[in-house]
């Protein structure tokens, strides 16, 4: 739901990167939890200054200064489920978590692998792959033109890869041709 970011001031504020669609509603889901299991409320959260509208200075329960507001920094944090709203199906949205195990047919119905993650690495959300017959997962980008159709109540997500998304990558390119 959000990432911590670096201290604010010397009074306990941190900055929270927000990824809810209203970032100022990362506030309302209640307590948020870390990955090793600490949990934190947001007592006050306001928009960060510049231009980010994803960027948030918050304040958090039990942490009153710098020091552990820095030792905060990067880290993760999540809602129960059942702080979240369900998704629109007509809206074309789902919770990331909906998707991880999700089996990927192509457009002929031939299972091609398996989400195990959906990743955003600054560009655009992404789906992680593993294939069917074992090896390297691959990314796709989670756009229309390579993934038409999800319909999770069925359990399954149709695409159109492109034909070598599992191949391995080359340590080089090819060859030019010399030809004049």
């Amino acid at each position: 739901m959000a990432e911590l970011g670096r201290a604010h001031g010397v009074r306990g504020e941190i900055r929270l990167k927000s990824f809810t669609e209203d970032p100022s509603g990362v506030a309302r889901l209640g307590p948020l939890a870390a990955p090793d299991g600490r949990r934190f409320t947001i007592e006050s959260a306001r928009r960060a200054p510049g231009g980010a509208p994803d960027l948030l200075v918050v304040r958090l329960s039990g942490i009153g200064d710098r020091t552990a507001a820095e030792a905060l920094t990067r880290t993760p944090l999540h809602a129960p489920r059942a702080a979240l709203a369900p998704p629109d199906p007509d809206e074309d949205a789902w919770l990331a978590a909906d998707l991880i195990g999700l089996p990927v047919l192509d457009e002929a119905g031939e299972t091609i692998g398996r989400i195990v993650a959906v990743p955003d690495f600054g560009a655009g959300d992404l789906l992680e792959i593993a294939p069917a017959r074992g090896g390297a997962t691959a990314f796709l980008p989670f756009t229309r033109a390579f993934v038409p159709d999800v319909d999770v109540p069925a359990g399954r997500v149709v695409a159109r890869p492109p034909a070598d998304l599992f191949a391995p990558a080359r340590a080089e390119p090819p060859p030019e041709d010399d030809a004049p």
